[in-house]
């Protein structure tokens, strides 16, 4: 006897329908599983004996056959264990195999029958909407995932004895209610335990304001990273769409316990990650960090220490705001729309150009050339601010004054958010920093006061067309914080003064 049960398999972030299907017959007993499994697959054979026998059911000495269709699809991990045990037991006359297949199913088994959490259920919740199927059984610790979605049921189940009386109607399980999304703050940092560094802070307000990419350049201990990690909660709340995006990536990375994504992510690799890690792959392709800080914040500190490979890598996220992912076994394509914050000391020992009489630089030239070109002209042409954060002074130090709170200032990016919305809602794009050629021509008006001091900057400081039209993209997002329509002078001498790398 044949029986089917709907299951799923993630490509990117997005979740593909499986039917997994069983047939038992005579012959010698024994189970094969088919349809291009991993290992994590194939294992599931013994645990679903186990699984099943220690669930009270008796496991059929038959030879049984598992195909999981479409077989040219490579399928992974331990969603499978349920499926495949509400098959067998369909086969066996057990479960009632009308009702198995109006769900989509998914869950790991442990020998004992309880049901393990899995990831990618976000997107199977996804999926169920798009199929317009009657539901979705999981495992109760993945419920509140797939309440993101609205419009469909979810039916929490703890071990597979659950499962099966639910689907043989000797269980009722009422689908538990959609909750709205809480849209709020909850950071343990702020902008206002920074002390002084105002040139900077006004930079992070810059880079939030128009999601220009963003370079700090300053000696060791002061406060590069402390101001990057409070950068996040100066960003707008997150729409809904951008809780169930994000939370979808993270969902099919596995990080389980991070879901929802209520808050705007900020992401902090190691200098010795990988080039996998960060853009993504493995051998069972998944999202890796540029992915993960999707409407949120990449943070790499000591960026020439990271090797040129993952440097070189950063290229197409930070142009096309997406990373795809090639294998001999297919591709996989991953949303890395994220604001790009780097942060480097001036040269190997960190004291260039802040030198003091108790830190004074050792390098010689060549060192700080060589340090300096381990970042490629590419990489630095893809960002539109640069900030010396010099070391705090003692007086700001001693000041018991507290600087402007993250609340202050994010009120005042949402409402450049808001005039970018506008000016952008019949384009592809969102906001200042990803202006191409034609959309700098047409929102970029300056007053002719403002054009002369910007022609003279581009003669005296040699700027490339490209430097030119970022200038123009920072220009325009200081005059939407204050509220401008034209670009005027002020304008573009403070966005001049965060053109220089030097």
């Amino acid at each position: 006897m044949v029986s089917f049960v709907y299951s799923y398999t993630t490509i990117g972030i997005d979740a593909t329908l499986v039917k997994v299907e069983v047939d038992s017959s005579r012959g010698l007993p024994g189970t094969v599983i088919v349809g291009l499994p991993d290992s994590a697959v194939k294992e599931s054979r013994e645990r679903v004996k186990s699984a099943i026998v220690n669930s009270g059911y008796p496991f059929p000495t038959k030879k049984i056959v598992i195909n999981l269709a479409p077989a040219d699809i490579k399928k992974e991990g331990t969603l499978y264990d349920l499926p495949i045990a509400l098959g067998i037991l369909a086969s066996s006359g057990l479960v009632n195999p009308e009702n198995l297949n109006d769900y989509l199913i998914a869950g790991e088994l442990g020998l004992n029958g309880e049901l393990q959490p899995v990831k990618g259920i976000l997107s199977a919740a996804v999926l169920v909407k798009e199929r317009g199927l009657k539901g979705l059984i999981l495992p109760y610790q993945n419920t509140e995932e797939a309440l993101l979605i609205e419009g469909i049921s979810v039916y929490p189940v703890k071990t597979l004895f659950e499962a099966v009386s639910f689907i043989n109607g000797d269980l009722e399980i009422t689908p538990p209610e959609r909750s709205s999304i809480l849209l709020e703050f909850s950071y343990n940092v702020d902008l206002s335990d920074v002390v002084g560094q105002y040139q900077a802070r006004r930079a992070l307000e810059i880079a939030a304001a128009g999601r220009h990419n963003l370079l700090m350049v300053g000696p060791p201990g002061s406060g590069k990273t402390m101001l990057a990690r409070r950068i996040p909660t100066i960003l707008p709340p997150m729409t809904e769409d951008e809780i169930i995006e994000s939370s979808r990536i993270y969902s099919v990375a596995g990080l389980i316990d991070q879901v929802p994504v209520l808050n705007r992510p900020f992401r902090a690799p190691h200098t010795s990650a990988s080039d996998v890690s960060i853009i993504g792959g493995g051998k069972n392709v998944k999202p890796g960090e540029v992915s993960l800080a999707h409407n949120g914040v990449l943070f790499m500190d000591e960026l020439p220490e990271f090797k040129r490979s993952v440097l070189e890598a950063l290229r197409q996220p930070l142009e096309d705001k997406i990373v795809t992912v090639s294998r001999a076994s297919g591709s996989a394509t991953f949303p890395a729309d994220f604001l790009f914050v780097g942060a480097l000391n001036p040269c190997p020992c960190g004291y260039y150009g802040f030198s003091d009489e108790k830190h004074y630089c050792t390098c010689s030239p060549n060192q700080i050339k060589r340090y300096r070109t381990k970042i490629s002209g590419p990489i630095l042409d893809r960002i539109d601010l640069y900030v010396s954060v010099p070391p705090v002074k003692t007086e700001d130090l001693k000041s018991k004054t507290k600087g402007e709170s993250s609340k202050s200032v994010r009120d005042r990016v949402i409402k450049a958010w808001e005039i970018q919305r506008r000016r952008f809602q019949e384009s592809s794009i969102n906001f200042n920093g990803q202006m191409g050629k034609k959309e700098v021509k047409k929102f970029c008006s300056l007053t002719d006061e403002a054009e002369g001091v910007l022609l003279r900057a581009v003669k005296a400081l040699g700027l490339s067309a490209r430097s030119f039209d970022r200038v123009l993209k920072v220009s325009r997002t200081i005059a939407d914080l204050e509220g401008k329509e034209e670009i005027e002078t002020h304008h573009v001498a403070e966005a001049l003064s965060f053109r220089s790398f030097s």
